[in-house]
This record gives C-alpha cells, sequence and structure tokens, in this order.
C-alpha cells in the first residue's frame, strides 16, 4: 500500500508536468518553424499587431496553428489551417464591454468573481467573420476557476473548471 506522501508527490509532479506543458495537446513552436502562409495570413489580418507567439495544436485530426497577437495592449488568438486559412480568432476585451445581457448573467451566476481573462470568440469561414459566444476566465468567490461561454443574450453555453491560468 502507497503512502499519502507518495500519492501527493506524484499528485505535485503530474500538476507541474501540466503546467508546463499548457493546455493538452498544444505545443509551443518558435515562429522560425511556422509555415510562412500561417504567419502572412495572420499580419494581413492584424495588420498592427505584433506576433508575441505561436502553438500548435489538434482540432479533430488536423494540426492548426494558434498564432497570439498583441494589439493595442490586448492579446489575440488566432487559428489558422497550415495552408494559411483562419478558422478562429478569440480576442481579449474589456470586462466593461461585455453586453448587458452577457454582464448581468456571470454577476447573477458568479457574484463577486473575479475576471481574469474576457475574450470575444468568431468563427472565420473564407471571408466571413462570425461572432460566436463570449469566453470568460474567472474566479469565484469560493476560489474555484472556472472558464464560462456565454451567447450575447447571456445564456451559459458551457462551463468548465479551468487550471487557474
Amino acid at each position: 500500500m502507497r503512502s499519502w506522501a507518495t500519492w501527493l508527490g506524484a499528485g505535485v509532479l503530474t500538476l507541474f508536468v501540466l503546467v508546463e506543458t499548457g493546455h493538452p495537446g498544444e505545443q509551443k513552436v518558435n515562429l522560425d518553424k511556422v509555415p510562412k502562409p500561417v504567419l502572412k495570413s495572420v499580419t494581413a489580418r492584424f495588420k498592427d499587431a505584433k506576433v508575441t507567439g505561436a502553438s500548435t495544436e489538434k482540432d479533430g485530426d488536423k494540426i492548426v496553428y494558434e498564432i497570439s497577437v498583441s494589439q493595442g495592449g490586448k492579446n489575440i488568438d488566432v487559428t489558422v489551417t497550415p495552408q494559411g486559412a483562419i478558422i478562429l480568432i478569440e480576442k481579449e476585451i474589456d470586462a466593461k464591454d461585455l453586453p448587458k445581457p452577457v454582464a448581468k448573467a456571470l454577476a447573477s451566476k458568479y457574484p463577486k468573481a473575479i475576471y481574469k481573462i474576457v475574450e470575444e470568440v468568431t468563427k472565420v469561414e473564407g471571408k466571413q467573420e462570425t461572432f460566436q459566444y463570449y469566453e470568460v476566465a474567472l474566479v469565484t468567490a469560493d476560489k474555484k476557476a472556472l472558464e464560462v461561454q456565454l451567447a450575447a443574450d447571456g445564456k451559459i453555453l458551457k462551463e468548465e473548471k479551468s487550471d487557474g491560468k
């Protein structure tokens, strides 16, 4: 039978590995290893932005690139196919810029929560950009880290535990 210290040590090691590697399935990539069409698409769409990082992840059975840029003091994560097609944009916004129904739903369900990241998520097909939902990473009053997705009308679409980052 294993001691509690052994289990605690294994848990701490697992947590360390998860924190060091980021999201499951996501791998950091040096910018010089990113295909040129990927960077070209992102810099064409976000002309005044500074590219700050890149990673790869699985989208179903395909590999996509997530390019992080900074524009106007806000972070934007752009998901792009290796051929350079932008498929998703996650744009950081201020909590005060959330629509009233969204802000009201968050305040009602998570009173006194601290908002860590607020994003507007947009799906891209061809040149057509379509709003999908708002995503809010927050810490509740009882210290639970959550990621919440909400429709523009304030309906909560998804709620999941977060790693607190």
